[in-house]
């Protein structure tokens, strides 16, 4: 017996042209009709996945190039999609825009993966012109399958037949309009979205119903699969019991077993914003070292009783600076943990929390105080550090990202030594640092584990 499952890539020529529009909106209306919907992310942005888990119910993975190898990249699709009626991957930036020219674009894991791509295209300054956009995206790489395009921003009914018939001259699908709405501007914060705005932004899946030839994308991008295939299902990671992911989870893709025969106690920070940028498959390869606890930082006094392992993510520490600060016993007690041995992985925001303090304008926020600088808030000439970051450590070849706008404060970079240097990209070095103060590692990057052991770094 065979089922279908519909799959597609959302990209655009550049960024800001509406792909997290189209994706949510796709992903709200196609679980709202009661098919299982599982998301993906191209590239490592965390934000866009929490828009996207919030409107279709399941985790959303992150796929990246960059930070993972091709295989561990298409095993991680298949076994993640492998119980969806339907996968939504939204691409980032544009198109053919990657880490070195096109390597790691939204095109390169399409044609990775071999998944149809739709255009979305910002149409609010022309009509026909677009036909040589189009036709350029399509025929620029012939291996990339450019099946459709959706246009935004169309100002009516006369307008979108313009550009019905730009898909029909060059024989490519035409899936619909979305009218201009000043009420599809979303405002953006940091990197990707603001997540705390949306509230505000009105149901997407009407619009998409109404403007969408949807029935027809489904049909367009639908594929026919073994019905017994079977992978880890993501609402199970809710619950992250590592004896149900024992049955479901492609042992390929986590090429270590758990750390012994009695799970270790692992605990998490994690709230809406301080602790909230976590990969989904970092949870996936946590559970399998052994049972999770998650923890608020702004509400916890103390740690959980023998915790083996304390993961402090990424997030807004900053702006929940007075509320961290406030909760003395839960930093006097893991400023405990880490004096005796306790094993600490911390990213960016969990570093930001491990100093000694924020200094938002003229107030100081004393945070855990085990490294030995603090972190200024509005630094002189305030600007985003971003980029992708990889480095090796005790034999281990480790990549990740950067992206922040505060900085260790002026004078006191190196009080505490990296532990390995750390290069870009194209293999320069940079001014980024690993730390690290007996079992508590940490930094302004965030590493991503996939295929690796991260117990591994504390051998």
């Amino acid at each position: 017996m065979n089922r279908n499952r519909s799959q597609f890539l959302i990209a655009a020529p550049t960024s800001d042209s509406g792909k997290t529009t189209v994706c949510r909106g796709l992903m709200e209306l196609f679980a709202g009709k009661g098919l299982k919907v599982q998301p993906f992310k191209c590239g490592p942005d965390y934000i866009d996945t929490k828009f996207h888990e919030r409107a279709c119910g399941q985790p959303s993975v992150n796929l990246d190039l960059f930070m993972s190898s091709a295989e561990h990249l298409r095993e991680l699709y298949e076994t993640m999609s492998a119980n969806a009626d339907l996968c939504i991957v939204e691409g980032m930036m544009g198109m053919f825009d990657g880490y070195d020219r096109s390597e790691g674009s939204s095109a390169a894991i399409a044609r990775l993966l071999q998944i149809p791509v739709i255009l979305v295209v910002d149409a609010h300054a022309s009509a026909y012109s677009a036909a040589a956009l189009i036709s350029g995206f399509r025929d620029f790489d012939p291996s990339i399958h450019l099946i459709g395009v959706i246009f935004n921003k169309v100002s009516g009914p006369a307008h979108a037949e313009i550009l019905r018939g730009v898909c029909h001259d060059l024989g490519i699908e035409y899936f619909g309009s979305l009218l201009r709405r000043d009420t599809l501007t979303t405002d953006s914060r940091y990197l990707g979205l603001d997540f705390s705005a949306d509230e505000a932004v009105p149901s997407l899946s009407a619009i998409m119903e109404e403007d969408l030839l949807w029935e027809s994308l489904l049909e367009a991008t639908a594929i026919t699969l073994p019905v017994d295939a079977s992978a880890l299902s993501p609402s199970k990671i809710v619950e992250r019991s590592s004896e149900a992911l024992e049955q479901n989870q492609e042992k390929s893709l986590f090429p270590f077993s758990k750390i012994s025969e009695k799970p270790m106690h692992i605990v998490i920070a994690r709230n809406a914003d301080a602790f909230s940028f976590i990969y989904t498959e970092h949870l996936t390869i946590l559970s399998r070292l052994g049972k999770l606890f998650f923890i608020d930082p702004e509400q916890a006094t103390e740690l959980p009783e023998k915790t083996d392992l304390l993961y402090l993510p990424g997030g807004y520490p900053e702006k929940h600076a007075e509320a961290l600060s406030r909760n003395k016993l839960l930093c006097e007690d893991i400023k405990r943990y880490i004096e005796e041995e306790g094993r600490v992985l911390a990213e960016c925001g969990g570093m930001i929390y491990l100093s000694q303090g924020i200094q938002m304008d003229d107030a100081f926020y004393p945070m855990v105080g085990a490294f030995p600088f603090s972190i200024d808030s509005t630094p002189k000439g305030k600007r985003l550090t971003l980029g992708y970051r990889q480095l090796e450590y005790r034999g281990i070849s480790l990549r990740g990202h950067e992206f922040h706008f505060t900085q260790i404060a002026e004078g006191e970079e190196g009080l505490l030594p990296s532990i390995a240097p750390i290069h870009n990209a194209a293999g320069e070095e940079v001014s980024a640092s690993i730390y690290r103060y007996k079992n508590a590692i940490a930094g302004y990057t965030h590493l991503y584990w996939g295929g690796i052991n991260p117990l591994s770094l504390f051998d």
